[in-house]
């Protein structure tokens, strides 16, 4: 099995790459370095698989740029491939989500971007134009930047309709499209937001990452600034899953798994208003549910036991879509990464990337983005230990 790990730094994109079933790995030097790679993908919907990236350097501001050689060499267009119409008055700041669409249109690549505005491409990332339906939504002048600024981190198309998708921000909530984009809804009823007026308002979330179920894509999980929550009819309404979790009820991944319905990761964090952002109690633990979120288990098996004094962000934790399927998260702390594996035979898959980019902790040396995916090959066969081992070391 030949799986490509992306790890996003604020010093640079280095490509993790495991030709063993995970066994072992070899990491590139850095690429772009001193730049902060804020987004990336891994596209494998077509024969040669593509890898995308966004990169902001402190001099030149945010890009896109490509690879078709899985990292060897980059490549960037003349003219900005990302850039806001002059009229809008509005200036990039950067590319937080790229999102390859279905294999329903394989030449369809979005983009997230700060600030929060939704980007549509149809020649593979080279060049986008802006969704205007959701840039000049009512709702657009109103919303508001959370902590790391007002920019959309969650791009979802629907895997079976291409007029759908949902789309998520801080702060501003979920929106949803039926007609490719013409025109968007917001659908957060039931999502908390304790920091406005009002118990539960139409929109203004400070949603932190939605995804969907691997069986039913009317079947959505979402990590909320307070609560986790789920939503089985398309996001029209959301019911609160959060009551095995700790108390604080506060993180910022949720990750689902590619193939098993109902199953899915989150790593918890205490609430903001202790302003730590650290796990509770300072122990490092993945919580797992098995049941949609009716129930949780708590997974740290060979994670660190000292104090873990550090936060995994809204897309620093990833799964790839090999069987078993690795789940990773950025390990600040060590500089690490870390993979959960199971006892089952692997066996390669080829399919678009399950893990999509993801966004980590603040500090220069910790990953902000972590995607990984099979590449097609034939598989070996072998087997792995049920517990969390230190994948990659940076």
């Amino acid at each position: 099995m030949d799986v490509l790990l992306g790890i996003g730094t604020r010093k640079g994109l280095f490509l993790a790459r495991s030709r063993d079933g995970r066994a072992s790995w070899t990491v590139s030097p850095p690429q772009f370095p001193v730049a902060d790679v804020k987004a990336l993908a891994i596209d494998t919907r077509q024969e040669t698989p593509r890898v995308l990236a966004g990169v902001l350097n402190s001099h030149f501001g945010p890009t896109l740029v490509v690879s078709d050689d899985l990292g060897e060499t980059w490549s960037e267009p003349d003219d900005a491939p990302l850039a806001f119409p002059e009229e809008t008055g509005a200036a990039l700041g950067g590319v937080w989500q790229i999102t390859p669409a279905t294999d329903a249109e394989p030449d369809v690549v979005y983009a997230g971007v700060e600030p929060s505005a939704l980007f549509r491409s149809t020649d593979r990332g080279r060049t986008f134009d802006l969704v205007r339906g959701l840039w000049e939504h009512p709702h657009r002048p109103r919303w508001e930047p959370g902590g790391g600024g007002l920019a959309m981190h969650t791009v979802l198309p629907h895997p079976v309709d291409t007029q759908r998708m949902a789309v998520a921000m801080s702060t501003g909530g979920v929106y949803q499209t039926s007609d490719g984009g013409e025109s968007w809804t917001p659908t957060n009823k039931g999502v908390t937001a304790d920091f406005m007026p009002g118990e539960l308002p139409e929109w203004g979330q400070c949603v932190h990452k939605v995804a969907l179920d691997a069986e039913s894509p009317s079947t959505m999980y979402l990590q909320n600034h307070g609560g986790v929550f789920r939503s089985t009819d398309a996001g029209v309404s959301w019911q609160s899953i959060d009551g095995g979790l700790p108390p604080s009820n506060f993180g910022f991944p949720i990750v689902a798994h590619p193939r098993k319905p109902g199953v899915i990761y989150t790593f918890p964090l205490v609430a903001d208003m202790e302003r730590f952002r650290f796990p509770p109690d300072a122990t490092c633990a993945v919580y797992r549910s098995e049941d949609g979120g009716e129930t949780w288990s708590k997974q740290n098996d060979g994670l660190p036991q000292v104090p873990f004094w550090a936060a995994v962000m809204r897309d620093a934790m990833c799964a790839d879509d090999a069987d078993p399927t690795g789940i990773f998260f950025r390990h600040p702390q060590r500089r690490s990464v870390l993979q959960r594996r199971r006892r089952r035979p692997l066996a390669a898959r080829g399919r678009q990337a399950a893990g999509r980019a993801v966004r980590a902790c603040r500090s220069h040396r910790l990953a902000r983005w972590l995607v990984s995916v099979c590449l097609p090959r034939s598989a070996p066969t072998s087997t792995a230990p049920r517990n969390w081992t230190s994948t990659v070391r940076l």
